[in-house]
């Protein structure tokens, strides 16, 4: 980007929409963040359905943005992008007002309607490399509300994805719906449209159907209605933004063919780049169109740091990471957090969790789980790899998780290869990043100037080499009980048999 004085850089906004908060966030040409404001959203949850209120995620996100701009210069405001969550629907009438509750990301209550989503577009979910859809995405449960809500026959009914109701208030009409939120939806990413004769099969009307365009087109304006509401200047150019994990991952700035961004909160989520489409025959990585010509595969583990809070609920983590890291015990622990089984890097519903070796105390046993994220994240790497998917670029941690500096270097050392911790990555940042794109400059080339990299830990080759061993008797373990294919573990033990030093520990052994 051009340099900029003070008094004329411009700044981004990025919106983020949440499961528990709406946010804004202002950012500057450089990263800075000068301001920053949420406000909480309300869930309602019963068995397999979670709904929220679509018209809270209005006034909170409008009532974020009013504190946020409260003491920046409306002259500097140039754009904004909103995230969501992916899969999250609702049905809308002519104007925009919300028919239905919004369906929320992992709203599980249409599986029978999954079952003739899959059976009518599997010729489709073939080519776009997913396969399947699940119970949860966005097209089973509009099936789910032609299905089962009078409001769906009224005329003029609209589909929209939880930002598509924002960016129509903020522009005061409809406007089209990004590619990202709509992939769960059945767009065809490939060809970029609806496919049509699939949806006709299902009953799915073409009139109910949003306009698609790629994220970081600009999608229209502020208009002065919603400008008066939320405090962002009239004319703003609203850009066109992306699912949450997708929002997160170009805050991290993992924007180069074969980025990786490993999200480590309550469950673990890959989002990486790459040239090309990647199809995955096991279908648990699917791929978002990303700005310009990418693509952004990614998978999101049923495994993950939720596992702590359930195992050592009222412990003191940092404690028990200190103790940890002097005892250091090889004994591991498979850290699935869900009672579903496992999703990614292999599907196996009835996957349970185990520990391998005898942990003698919670230090040891605490120290297994932060070993068996670090190894299902190497197995992760090695999947990728295995389907085609370019795994050599470099690797941001984020999250919760990579807060805990000694865990982030435990996975820098398992999985050989150095990592970078940015100095925040979120998803409201990621798409202020994204905003900045409407001046006209890549999303690489703003990601480059705005995402600050705060650390790089680079792994320990003896360290690497302790741990290799323990990965191994883990896959073999996971393949022994019939979750992991065994074509999948002999690939996993190949690629570690090839890395640099592993021949040479191989030797010492001998």
């Amino acid at each position: 980007m051009p340099e900029q004085t003070p008094a004329t850089d411009p700044v981004w906004l990025g919106l983020d929409l949440g499961t528990q908060s709406a946010r804004c966030v202002a950012v500057d040409s450089t990263g800075q963040v000068l301001a920053a404001a949420s406000r909480p959203l309300t869930s309602h949850r019963e068995g397999h359905r979670h709904e929220q209120d679509p018209e809270q995620w209005w006034t909170a996100l409008a009532d974020a943005c009013r504190e946020a701009l409260s003491g920046i210069d409306g002259d500097r405001i140039r754009g904004l992008a909103l995230d969501g969550t992916s899969g999250t629907i609702l049905l809308a009438d002519a104007e925009g007002a919300p028919l239905t509750p919004g369906l929320m990301y992992d709203d599980g209550r249409a599986a029978a309607q999954a079952a003739r989503v899959n059976d009518t577009g599997a010729a489709v979910w073939q080519e776009l490399g997913y396969r399947t859809m699940q119970p949860s995405w966005a097209l089973p449960k509009l099936l789910w509300l032609l299905d089962h809500e009078p409001a769906a026959a009224g005329t003029g009914v609209r589909l929209l994805h939880q930002p598509d109701l924002i960016t129509w208030r903020l522009a005061g009409h409809q406007v089209p719906s990004d590619a990202s939120h709509a992939l769960k939806t059945g767009h065809h990413l490939v060809e970029e449209r609806w496919p049509l004769r699939e949806f006709a099969g299902l009953g799915v009307p073409e009139e109910l159907l949003p306009e698609v365009v790629r994220p970081g087109s600009v999608l229209g304006t502020v208009c002065a209605a919603a400008a008066a509401r939320t405090g962002i200047p009239e004319g703003t150019a609203i850009v066109a933004g992306m699912t949450d994990g997708c929002a997160a991952q170009i805050g991290a700035g993992a924007l180069t063919p074969g980025a990786w961004n490993s999200v480590l909160g309550t469950t673990l989520v890959f989002k990486g780049m790459s040239p090309h489409l990647v199809r995955d025959p096991g279908g648990v990585v699917y791929c978002h169109r990303g700005p310009g010509d990418s693509w952004l595969p990614g998978g999101a583990s049923s495994s993950g740091a939720g596992v702590l809070s359930r195992e050592f609920p009222d412990a003191d983590l940092d404690e028990l990471t200190a103790l940890a890291a002097r005892s250091e015990s090889d004994a591991v622990a498979y850290p699935l957090v869900s009672t579903g089984g496992e999703r990614f890097p292999f599907r196996a519903p009835d996957a349970l969790p185990f520990v391998l070796g005898e942990p003698a105390d919670d230090a040891e046993r605490f120290h297994a789980y932060l070993l068996g994220v670090a190894c299902v994240e190497r197995l992760c790497f090695d999947y990728l790899d295995l389907i085609g998917a370019p795994v050599d670029g470099p690797l941001t941690l984020t999250g919760g998780g990579a807060r805990n500096r000694y865990w982030s270097g435990l996975r820098a050392d398992v999985l050989g290869r150095p990592v970078r911790i940015p100095e925040q990555a979120e998803g409201a940042l990621g798409m202020a990043v994204l905003a900045a794109t409407s001046a006209g400059v890549s999303v690489q080339d703003a990601a480059a100037d705005m995402v600050r990299i705060g650390e790089e830990i680079l792994p320990d080759p003896a360290r690497t080499a302790r741990w290799t061993p323990v990965y191994l008797a883990f896959v073999d373990a996971l393949a022994a009980r019939g979750w992991l294919d065994e074509t999948v573990a002999h690939h996993a033990r190949e690629r570690t048999r090839r890395a640099p030093g592993t021949q040479d520990h191989e030797r010492a052994g001998q």
